[in-house]
């Protein structure tokens, strides 16, 4: 998806201050936006673009298993290649690795790497290389929480065995790691086998393509200059200079601050689950019937385009519907229907609730929670949650349900997920992308805050883990017909991320969540041709 981005800045401090709905007119409606679109047409002819440049934090590392910095991972995906990549539906393929099997009864995966392949200095990618990458993952901040079941990994030859604790059948959806070369870590910018090589010269640093580069494809750029930003807002202004050409963004993060130049941007999806949390340990929502309701009654797509600035896509299950599994034949339509039928003292008597539809409510249960107030919990540290809750409190309370929002700081927040000390809360988690969600829902989940407990999808759950490729579609399929009908937390969206790109410059980009140069191979850049000297 492509747009124009005008004045971003501005849409998200309005939303900042007054929510994603009801929005008040500013004291001054057209003089500031006169006086920025009157700057923006005197703006002088830009200066030629003649080379390509992206930003970096000089002197930090670029060691793709330890940074948590998105500016360095951008950078990080032109020098390493992963073991198996996800494209932009989240379909598994295999990169450095040529191929994976699975002994379930020995728990033991045997990768067999793809031959032929070089680091950037000229040496084979060895088995030892992969292992000593994947034994650090498994201690990294970044990649602990997704290799947990791993209990070691060592070569043996050309291959790779990594043993686990439990049985997880999916283990290659976790495998998009990249791979340094052993002995390298230590260094600034260890060395890779992708398509750029990391060059430092006295005038600065810059990628040049990789001539030993396994895959050989022709690339669109034959160098990528690289510009030292020393923070977010100095990259903000080098991408509204032109200084830089590419800039990747969470637009709707905590403390985003939007962009306030002209530009072109492309969304890539990503498995950043938001949702509704239900304390089921006691009333009101210990009735599945009230989890149902609210479900039903909550407008996803309103809730993408009004407060997450279209930033994401609307779902009713816990995987992407980027992704080519999502179970679109599955979703319930939006009503408000069954929510009004169970708190409206007079419900039972109106044709919404005689049509109320998917709830297992029934006119014994009509309005037995009318009058009843609830808690929204939200962190207030990121703006769009907190005008997320306010329309969802709103939109529930228009049906009779009373909720009131409570936006406490970080530490608060967590501390009342542990303490149980809330109704409903708003929550935000990352998945895998083979969509486990055991420690969100499973009985003894590490995150299952809302206590939900439930034998049969307990079991439900173990089956997604372990079911092999021909069996894991009808596994997915059974447990997302059983939380429907238990529904322990309501999925509402999964966010995207942004590309943003130097209008008009690049066409053909296609991202996805760890890598905005996803098919490089494919773009075209229209860089001006440099003046010849005089």
């Amino acid at each position: 998806m492509r747009r124009r981005l005008l004045c971003l800045l501005l849409a998200a401090l309005l939303l900042t201050a007054t929510g994603c709905a009801n929005w008040e007119e500013p004291s001054d409606p057209l003089g500031e936006l006169s006086e920025f679109y009157g700057a923006e047409n005197e703006t002088p002819e830009p200066e030629p673009l003649t080379t390509f440049t992206l930003p970096y934090f000089a002197g930090e590392s670029l060691d793709p298993v330890t940074t948590t910095e998105t500016v360095q991972s951008s950078v990080g995906a032109l020098l390493y290649e992963k073991l198996f990549e996800l494209d932009e539906h989240y379909v598994l393929r295999p990169l450095l690795a040529d191929s994976c099997a699975y002994d379930a009864e020995q728990r033991v995966y045997t990768l067999t790497l793809r031959s032929g392949v070089t680091f950037s200095d000229g040496s084979a990618l060895t088995a030892r290389d992969v292992a000593a990458t994947l034994e650090r993952a498994r201690q990294s901040q970044r990649y602990a929480a997704r290799l947990a079941e791993v209990s070691s990994v060592r070569a043996q030859g050309d291959t790779v065995r990594i043993t686990m604790s439990t049985d997880l059948a999916t283990l290659a959806w976790r495998l998009d790691i990249p791979i340094v070369k052993a002995g390298t870590e230590s260094d600034t910018v260890p060395v890779g086998t992708g398509p750029y090589v990391f060059t430092a010269s006295g005038s600065g640093a810059y990628l040049e393509q990789n001539p030993s580069w396994w895959q050989q494809k022709a690339l669109p750029l034959r160098r990528i200059e690289l510009l030292h930003c020393k923070d977010r807002d100095t990259m903000l202004y080098a991408f509204s200079s032109r200084e830089v050409q590419l800039l990747p963004l969470d637009l709707t993060g905590t403390g985003a601050s939007g962009v306030s130049a002209s530009g072109d941007y492309t969304d890539a999806p990503t498995s950043v689950m938001q949702f509704l949390g239900f304390n089921t340990r006691r009333a009101p929502f210990s009735d599945a019937a009230l989890r149902q309701a609210v479900s039903a009654a909550a407008d996803r797509q309103a809730l993408v385009d009004s407060c997450l600035l279209g930033h994401g896509s609307a779902a009713q299950f816990p995987l992407s519907p980027a992704s080519e599994e999502y179970p679109t034949e599955l979703e319930a339509p939006y009503s408000i229907a069954a929510l009004q039928q169970l708190t409206q003292e007079e419900a039972g008597s109106s044709d919404d609730a005689a049509n109320a539809g998917n709830t297992s409510s029934d006119n014994a249960s009509a309005g037995m929670y009318a009058g009843v107030s609830v808690t929204l919990l939200v962190n207030e540290e990121n703006s769009f949650k907190v005008s997320a809750a306010q329309e969802i409190a709103a939109a529930l309370s228009r049906c009779g349900l009373t909720v009131t929002v409570d936006s406490v700081p970080w530490e608060t927040y967590l501390q009342r997920l542990q303490d149980g000390s809330f109704d409903l809360y708003y929550g935000e988690c990352r998945l895998t992308a083979d969509w486990d969600i055991l420690e969100l829902v499973g009985t003894e989940g590490s995150l299952n805050y809302g206590g939900f407990s439930d034998e049969d999808t307990d079991v439900l759950l173990a089956a997604c883990r372990t079911a092999s490729e021909g069996q894991r579609s009808k596994a997915l399929t059974a447990l997302w017909q059983d939380l429907l009908e238990k529904m322990p937390i309501a999925p509402l969206c999964f966010k995207s991320d942004s590309v943003l790109t130097t209008t008009g410059l690049v066409e053909g980009l296609t991202a996805t969540e760890t890598d905005p140069f996803f098919s490089l191979e494919q773009w075209t850049v229209h860089l001006d041709t440099p003046k010849a000297a005089k």
